[in-house]
C-alpha cells in the first residue's frame, strides 16, 4: 500500500481529494473542523517536504454554482488548522486555476472551488477528471468518506497518475483500522451493532459472522429479534418483514459459534420524548403503549462483561436514543465499556454517523483507539465491497 510516506515531495504539486464537507451554521462559519484536522498530517508532511498542496473536496449537494456550497467559507478554519495562507481558486478546473496551481511555490496551498459545482464529478467523467490531473504532479487520495464513490476526483483521476499515486495518512490509518477488525484482529473479536433497522445492517451482520467471537445487537434493532423469538415488544420500532431473517441470522451465528447477545432489559417510555414516563422492563414484556429506547441496567451489566473479554472491538451503532438526555445512558456506558477495554490493551474501531457522533458528544475521542471519518464507506468496508477509490490507488 503506497503512501505519501512513499514519496519526497520536494518541488512536487500534490492534488489531494480531501473531505471537507464540514458543517457551516447559518453565518458560515464552520461548527465541527474534525475533518479539515483529520487532513492535517498528510499536509503538513507534503508542506515540509518542500512540496505543495493543491485540495479538492466536494460540500454539500449543490445543484450548480451555489454560493452557499462555496469552499471559500472554510478557508479562515483551514488556515487556522494548518497554520499557512490558503490561496483560492474560484473554479476547480480551466485556464485560470492551471495558471493559479503552475504559479503555486513550495509550501503554499490553493484550495479548488467545489467539485460538486459541476454534474461531471459525480458522474465520474472522465474529459472532467483529466482537467483536474492537468493541476498536480501526484495524485493523493485522503477523502475516506467519499472513496465509495467512483467520483471523478476519488477514483478517475488516478488513471491520469500511473506511477504516481497513494494514500494520504488519514485514508491509509482507516484501511489499517478497518483490516485490523477484519482481517488481522486478534481473538476475542467483538461486534457492536446498533440502530434502528436490521436491514440497514443485514450485510454488515452476514459478512462478519465469519470474522467475530461475539455480536451485540443493540438500539431498534433488538425488537425484530425479540418480537421473531415470540416476546412482547409494546410500541417498540420493529421491521415485521425482517423477523425470519433475523431468526436465520441467529441460526447462522450458532452455527459459526458466534455468540450474539441482546439487551435483557430496557428502559421503556410512553412516548418518544424526553419527558415521557419512564420504566425499566424485562426486553420481553414491554407492555402495550410503551417502547424501548435504551438498553437497561442488567443489559449493561452483562454487555460490560463481554467487551471486557475481547481484544478487538468494532462499535456501529448506538444502544439507545441517545440524543434524547434520558435515554442516552446505555450509549454513554458501551462507551466507558469500550474506553476501558482499550486502556487495558484492547483495539477498538468506531464508525457509522451516529456512534461517532456519540463518542463526539460524550467525550471518547480520545478513549477509543480510531473514529472514522466515513459513514456510508465504513458500512461498504464492512459489507465486504471494495471501494473504488481505494482500488484506483492500489492498481
Amino acid at each position: 500500500m503506497k503512501t505519501i510516506n512513499d514519496y519526497n515531495f520536494k518541488d512536487k504539486k500534490a492534488l489531494i481529494r480531501v473531505d471537507f464537507n464540514v458543517p457551516l451554521d447559518d453565518d458560515f462559519n464552520v461548527t465541527d473542523a474534525t475533518r479539515i484536522e483529520a487532513a492535517k498530517p498528510t499536509i503538513i508532511k507534503i508542506l515540509e517536504d518542500g512540496g505543495s498542496c493543491i485540495l479538492m473536496s466536494h460540500l454539500g449537494r449543490p445543484k450548480g454554482k451555489q454560493e452557499e456550497f462555496s469552499l471559500k467559507h472554510i478557508i479562515n478554519q483551514l488556515e487556522d488548522s494548518m497554520g499557512v495562507e490558503v490561496k483560492f481558486a474560484e473554479d476547480c478546473v480551466g485556464d485560470n486555476t492551471e495558471e493559479k496551481a503552475e504559479n503555486l511555490k513550495p509550501g503554499e496551498i490553493l484550495l479548488l472551488e467545489n467539485l460538486r459545482f459541476y454534474n461531471e464529478e459525480t458522474e465520474g467523467n472522465r474529459d472532467f477528471a483529466e482537467k483536474l490531473s492537468r493541476l498536480g504532479d501526484i495524485y493523493v487520495n485522503d477523502a475516506f468518506g467519499t472513496a465509495h464513490r467512483a467520483h471523478a476526483s476519488t477514483t478517475i483521476v488516478a488513471d491520469f497518475f500511473p506511477e504516481n499515486k497513494c494514500f494520504g495518512l488519514m485514508l491509509a490509518k482507516e484501511i489499517e483500522s478497518i483490516k485490523k477488525v477484519m482481517e488481522d484482529g486478534e481473538s476475542p473479536v467483538l461486534a457492536v451493532l446498533g440502530g434502528a433497522k436490521v436491514s440497514s445492517k443485514i450485510t454488515v451482520i452476514e459478512n462478519i459472522l465469519d470474522k467475530v467471537d461475539h455480536l451485540i445487537i443493540g438500539g431498534g434493532m433488538t425488537f425484530t429479534f425479540i418480537k421473531a423469538m415470540g416476546g412482547l415488544i409494546g410500541d417498540s420500532i420493529c421491521e415485521d418483514d425482517k423477523m425470519e431473517l433475523a431468526l436465520e441470522i441467529w441460526e447462522k451465528a450458532k452455527k459459526k459459534n458466534v455468540h450474539i447477545h441482546l439487551p435483557v432489559d430496557v428502559v421503556a417510555a410512553d412516548a418518544f420524548s424526553n419527558d415521557a414516563n419512564m420504566q425499566v422492563c424485562d426486553v420481553r414484556q414491554i407492555p402495550d403503549g410503551w417502547q424501548g429506547l435504551d438498553a437497561g441496567p442488567e443489559s449493561l451489566k452483562n454487555f460490560d462483561a463481554v467487551v471486557q473479554q475481547c481484544k478487538t472491538i468494532l462499535w456501529n451503532g448506538p444502544l439507545g436514543v441517545f440524543e434524547l438526555e434520558n435515554f442516552s445512558e446505555g450509549t454513554i456506558a458501551l462507551g466507558d465499556s469500550i474506553a476501558e477495554a482499550t486502556k487495558n490493551g484492547a483495539f477498538s474501531l468506531v464508525g457509522g454517523g451516529d456512534s461517532v457522533a456519540a463518542v463526539k458528544q460524550f467525550g471518547f475521542e480520545d478513549k477509543v483507539s480510531y473514529v472514522s471519518t466515513g459513514g456510508g464507506a465504513m458500512l461498504e468496508s464492512l459489507e465486504g465491497k471494495t471501494l473504488p477509490g481505494i482500488a484506483a490507488i492500489m492498481q
